[in-house]
């Protein structure tokens, strides 16, 4: 795999630093059932990596300390770390709302037949990932038979009242990404075809879609190095930067938590291994946020930072904004 970082450091994308923290985002690890070509994170079913029990306790000890009021779980597939179910109950007891970044497929995989009554029980918010409402487009970027999957899972949410109006507790987010070096399109419009096309097609009911942009790094971007696309998609992020989405991206209000217990400004940052500028010289721990405050710190960037502000903008949230349609897409190479 291409390394990235290098091709990231210089910059000059403007300085940033930290509001009030209100969301702790963990990754449970980098083991997955799936190993999609956009993922950020090198995700795979060949990955070890996983946080232990003792890391857990720390961010259980963090989340009430510091009353964050969100945990977001993710991964690779955060539902394959045993402590999975112990967390979010524990989260959920103290108040704390909980997102489950799922892949949908993993509610039928061995072992977690009964993952989507535990989730609805604790009433997690469910974030899927389901980059097209077209089956070959999904197969293509995701694996064959991915669609199918993904499709019986949101069935088996909608079932349990997730999407629907009637259990309003019970959030279902979809989140797209563009199938290659591109922005996405507008989120309302794309939303209106996802909702469109799913209950028409599938009878499938969900809230919000978030669109997201593809980052340079990882898997994504080492295949933009052997495409030689990587220049000219950092051409396309920078070009379409918008300074008034700098006030809301996520890493003003977010801190990333590996999967040893390392703390980064964001995901990606974490994939690049780029830390979080510490109060000591050593690397930030999350048991360093009993105490550590970390309003108006330094944010550590890079080129990459161009993606999440970048025309309509975009977090773990979706687009910061949503502008009139403006989609670029590159030549193949």
């Amino acid at each position: 795999m291409h390394p990235t970082l290098p091709l990231l450091r210089a910059t000059d994308f403007p300085p940033i630093r930290r509001k009030t923290l209100d969301t702790l985002q963990v990754n449970l690890g980098y083991k997955c059932n799936q190993s999609c070509l956009h993922c950020h994170v090198g995700a795979g079913p060949n990955r070890t990596e996983m946080m232990d029990a003792a890391t857990v306790e720390s961010v259980l000890a963090v989340l009430a300390r510091r009353q964050i009021q969100t945990l977001d779980l993710t991964g690779g597939a955060p539902e394959l770390n045993s402590e999975f179910r112990s967390l979010v109950a524990r989260a959920r007891a103290l108040g704390v709302r909980v997102i489950d970044r799922c892949n949908l497929t993993i509610l039928s995989e061995p072992g977690q037949e009964d993952l989507a009554e535990f989730l609805a029980a604790h009433q997690v918010e469910v974030t899927a990932s389901l980059p097209c409402y077209s089956p070959a487009n999904v197969d293509r970027q995701r694996g064959d038979g991915v669609f199918e999957r993904s499709i019986a899972g949101l069935k088996q949410l909608n079932a349990l009242g997730y999407g629907q109006a009637s259990r309003p507790e019970l959030v279902l987010n979809l989140v797209y990404n563009p199938q290659g070096p591109s922005l996405p399109p507008p989120q309302t419009a794309l939303q209106a075809d996802y909702k469109r096309e799913l209950l028409a097609h599938f009878g499938i009911h969900f809230n919000h879609l978030f669109a997201l942009t593809n980052m340079p790094v990882q898997r994504f971007g080492s295949t933009l190095v052997s495409k030689g696309q990587f220049a000219s998609y950092m051409q396309l992020l920078r070009s379409a930067y918008r300074p008034e989405n700098l006030d809301t991206v996520m890493c003003r209000t977010l801190i990333s938590v590996d999967w040893q217990g390392f703390l980064y400004d964001c995901d990606f940052n974490q994939m690049l291994g780029m830390p979080s500028p510490s109060a000591s010289a050593k690397p930030a721990r999350i048991e360093d946020l009993l105490s550590w405050e970390v309003t108006e710190q330094p944010i550590a960037i890079a080129d990459h930072c161009y993606g999440c502000t970048a025309g309509q903008g975009s977090s773990c949230g979706g687009a910061l904004e949503d502008p009139p349609a403006r989609v670029a897409q590159l030549s193949p190479s």
